[in-house]
């Protein structure tokens, strides 16, 4: 029998009452490595019931307890970090490399929250009347839950419990039961750093875990990143439940390349970010805009470099490029570059029926080029999630920009020039949210905030950063009196 992955409850294992079972596959190899438990109610009620026991201490606990953890949290995941690159390389595929820059965003936002005193401290106006102070203070909301992608199991989830913790609530996290055991990890990290029992418990489940997590009543708020679909889904249901909800969603990125850019640098740049982590990122290139003539010399580079990345098993200190997640993905993906080529556009590189030698049973797609794409073909309008990169040609900078404008996307774009002055044009029109200038991959620093915006973003509130703060705290304004002696009543306001 596969080794079983459990929840983590109250500070260790528990299998729940669910019967119900996920497979998690070794990607490169297509082989059964283990099942995980898929929650039903009474999982969820369970792992809700401990963060609400733990969640009255934790918000009573002091500003310089909650950083002492922190601090030796981030020294354990520091000193286990090849072990985490190796257990995301293991589920997810990509190459440990890419693994061990995940692992390295996900200590950025822990180094963040490390700095929670300063960032939770309030306003305060002195003498607004006679005798009277005015204040305000951030208080935790209680118990927060996180529904997180397959594509960054470390990451994304460290994007969302450090912090949401670092303000005094507790966390129940739900990664993707494609590749759960690197959580499970964190959480065993994070306990040894000396946090009590019930602060972060990790949920294992599908859509029925999501939605009883959506409707629970003792769940305050809850963090997303997934597709637009569920993202939606995950918006409205859980506002409909009267929580606060951030809901990342999809994106169909945009790299603009003008004419006067290094096209050497720009082709470089489009591979690096079409193709990292199999173009599972909800950061990646999918799109690039070439202006004017700019494509007869950047497809031919593009190219180039495609044909010769090494596609290989995660493991493989040559690899570049590994495996996507799964059997479905690479089926879907097959398909949309069999309907971007049925469409018309000119297939440059093919990496349908790509298997590197012994590992034939992987789920393997090549790296893709498509040139001559209109905005019109499903290979442009749908987001693949996987190793294709789709050429757009427009005739000017205007052009370019109402692309990307009109997109129902607005995660992230980059443009790559030499003129200042475009580029500031660009960033100050682009409606969207993450903004690359000879940058293809703008994933804001930990002490700014990431989100995008249209269909990437539900909620008026993005990830980490400052935003993060605001969106796991409610603010409480006070004002205060205290007076000598007392002056009777008075049903008016204070004047002087």
């Amino acid at each position: 029998m596969p080794e079983l992955v459990q929840h983590w409850i109250d500070g260790a294992y528990t299998p729940g009452v669910s019967t119900r079972r996920g497979d998690v596959f070794q990607p490169a190899t297509g082989v059964l490595a283990r099942q995980v438990v898929l929650a039903e109610q009474s999982d969820v009620d369970l792992a809700v019931a401990s963060s609400l026991k733990a969640s009255a201490d934790w918000a009573e606990s002091s500003l310089s307890t909650r950083v002492r953890i922190l601090f030796a949290f981030r020294q354990l995941v520091d000193a286990h970090r090849d072990e985490l690159a190796a257990l995301i390389t293991a589920e997810h595929g990509k190459v440990l490399s890419d693994a061990a820059g995940e692992v390295q965003r996900g200590l950025e936002v822990v180094e963040f929250a490390c700095g929670i005193p300063q960032l939770l401290k309030g306003e305060h106006s002195d003498q607004v009347s006679r005798g009277i102070d005015a204040y305000s203070i951030r208080q935790p909301l209680g118990v927060v839950a996180g529904i997180t992608p397959f594509n960054f199991p470390v990451m994304v989830p460290m994007w969302m419990f450090p912090l949401a913790i670092a303000c005094g609530n507790t966390f129940v996290l739900k990664p993707s039961d494609r590749d759960p055991s690197a959580s499970l990890r964190l959480a065993e990290l994070f306990s040894e750093a000396g946090l009590p029992p019930g602060v972060l418990n990790v949920l294992h489940g599908d859509a029925v875990a999501v939605n009883v997590l959506l409707d629970h009543p003792d769940v305050a708020g809850a963090s997303f990143v997934g597709s637009t679909p569920i993202a939606k889904h995950v918006y409205a249901r859980g506002t409909a439940a009267g929580k606060r909800v951030q809901a990342l969603g999809g994106a169909k990125n945009h790299m603009v390349v003008l004419p006067d850019a290094d096209i050497a640098g720009a082709a470089d740049a489009a591979v690096s970010a079409g193709y990292g982590s199999a173009g599972e990122r909800c950061m990646a290139i999918s799109v690039v805009v070439a202006v004017g003539d700019t494509a007869d010399r950047l497809v031919p580079a593009i190219a180039e470099r495609t044909r010769v990345l090494i596609t290989g098993p995660g493991t493989t200190e040559s690899s570049q490029m590994g495996p996507v997640v799964t059997a479905t993905a690479r089926d879907r993906i097959v398909s949309a570059v069999d309907a971007g080529e049925a469409a018309g556009a000119t297939l440059v590189v093919d990496g349908r029926g790509f298997s590197p030698e012994n590992h034939s049973d992987g789920f393997w797609v090549g790296p893709t080029l498509f040139d001559h794409v209109t905005p019109d073909m499903s290979v442009y309008t749908e987001e693949i999630f996987g190793p294709v990169l789709v050429v757009v040609r427009v005739p000017t900078f205007d052009a370019a920009l109402e692309l990307v404008n009109s997109n129902p996307y607005g995660n992230g774009t980059a443009i790559f020039t030499g003129d200042g002055l475009a580029a500031r044009e660009y960033q100050r029109r682009v409606t969207v949210g993450m903004v690359g200038i000879n940058v293809p991959i703008p994933v804001p620093m930990a002490y700014y905030s990431f989100g995008g915006w249209k269909d990437s973003l539900f909620g008026d509130t993005h990830v980490h950063g400052a935003e993060g703060v605001h969106f796991y705290t409610r603010g409480k304004a006070v004002t205060a009196r205290w007076p000598r002696q007392a002056h009777g009543v008075d049903l008016g306001f204070p004047t002087a």
